[in-house]
């Protein structure tokens, strides 16, 4: 990828303001009739995007000046990672610098020649992604180490790229659309979990609508369903692709209206006095209340006597996760393809990508893996719960559709 920045008026204007800033935060250090130099694009926000898809991946970053510059100007450039520490505590974020590995600069000065505003450039190839960890955002930082000739004086605010690495990930999937999977997985009674703060994610793809207008999706909570986590698309006249959390504290309806072919990461938070239903990473329904919930089942599907086929979600799923406190939304956001399964919190955390087989290992080693071999649900009205072996129902998707770019 190479950027091209011609100058323009509303470069200038940016950089005039970004120049008061600085200048403000500096002790007046500049002086207000010289050119400056900043690294081209960071006039409105030093973070991009750098979409690696595969590898090796490159970027191609550049100076700019706020005019033409009278003679030959060279400017040094040096990826720097001990700046993400920095980047992250001024913007609260939790970025990772990138592996030395994984990355590798071709050349380190570009030059701006006289009558020109905008200089050659140096390369940033992303090499390897093997040391990459799940969860984690990296960051490439680049930054202008010296410039020399043409009497220009280095924007501090825009001094460093900050390139946010963006990875085009591919997972397998759990097939949804049969109906003889669904089934509730309960944990022994030793691994209950009380929770008087959690957040609940879980990634949904809709092929289609059901036969009815209700689709549920899946319910996590105690043993006996005392408390329920459940949810559902449809029910209750609401649009057939309108989302409903049935909380320990009453319902939601989700403003969004979700799409078909599509993936969509629900996220459901309380902090003890608020649930909050965030779609893809932005706040979307929230409710007061109370009550918090225990952990000891997680149903997928309906599994209750005949609604399976009644209330028929026909798609996919994958990364359930569950936490012991309740997300931030930039904590949600950075999480929108996988997080990291050392992360504080963390209860269990089921990608189920494995592709093969019946069990959904939990990525946290906390031991809460599911055993669809071994689940349970209501096959006749009024019977209870009866154990069932649901491996065999169990179907993998892995194609096109199974991306997630962060």
């Amino acid at each position: 990828m190479k950027i091209k920045i011609y100058l323009k008026p509303i470069l200038m204007t940016a950089a005039c303001i970004l120049l008061l800033a600085a200048c403000s935060a500096e002790g007046d250090k500049f002086d207000y009739n010289k050119k400056v130099i900043l690294v081209t694009g960071t006039d409105t926000d030093p973070l991009i995007k750098f979409v690696v898809e595969d590898t090796p991946a490159s970027y191609t970053v550049t100076a700019s000046a706020t005019d033409k510059v009278t003679e030959d100007v060279t400017v040094t450039f040096a990826q720097d990672n001990s700046l993400v520490e920095a980047y992250n505590a001024a913007h609260k974020t939790s970025y990772y610098p990138i592996p030395e590995s994984a990355v590798k600069m071709e050349g380190t000065e570009g030059v701006i020649k006289a009558g020109r505003a905008s200089s050659t450039g140096v390369t940033l190839r992303v090499v390897s992604t093997e040391n990459f960890k799940d969860g984690r955002t990296y960051v490439i930082p680049v930054t202008i180490k010296s410039v020399k000739g043409g009497d220009l004086e280095v924007l501090p605010a825009s001094k460093t790229i900050f390139l946010r690495v963006s990875r085009v990930i591919k997972f397998n999937s759990l097939d949804m659309s049969n109906t003889n999977l669904y089934s509730s997985y309960i944990v022994p009674d030793e691994k209950t979990i009380d929770l008087p703060n959690y957040t609940y994610e879980i990634k949904c793809f809709v092929n289609a609508w059901g036969g009815s207008p209700i689709s549920r999706l899946c319910n996590f909570g105690p043993k006996d369903e005392s408390v329920t986590n459940l949810l559902r698309f449809g029910e209750n006249g609401q649009a057939v692709n309108s989302l409903q959390w049935v909380s320990p504290g009453g319902g939601l309806i989700s403003s969004t209206r979700f799409n078909l072919g599509q993936w969509y990461t629900i996220s459901l938070t309380f902090d003890g006095s608020t649930y909050v239903m965030y779609v893809n990473g932005i706040k979307d329904a929230q409710l007061s209340g109370s009550k918090g919930t225990k952990f000891q089942r997680l149903e997928l599907g309906m599994s209750w006597t005949g609604y399976g086929s009644s209330q028929r979600f026909v798609g996919r799923i994958a990364e359930v996760r569950l936490w012991n406190r309740a997300l931030t939304t930039s904590e949600l956001q950075l999480g929108l393809c996988g997080v990291d399964p050392k992360s504080e919190g963390l209860v269990s955390y089921w990608k189920i990508n494995e592709g093969t087989g019946y069990i959904f290992k939990d990525a946290t080693g906390n031991g809460y893996d599911m055993d669809w071999s071994n689940t349970w649900r209501e096959v006749n009205e009024g019977q209870g719960l009866v154990k069932q072996d649901k491996s065999s129902a169990v179907g993998w998707l892995m194609d096109d559709k199974n991306k997630c770019n962060q």
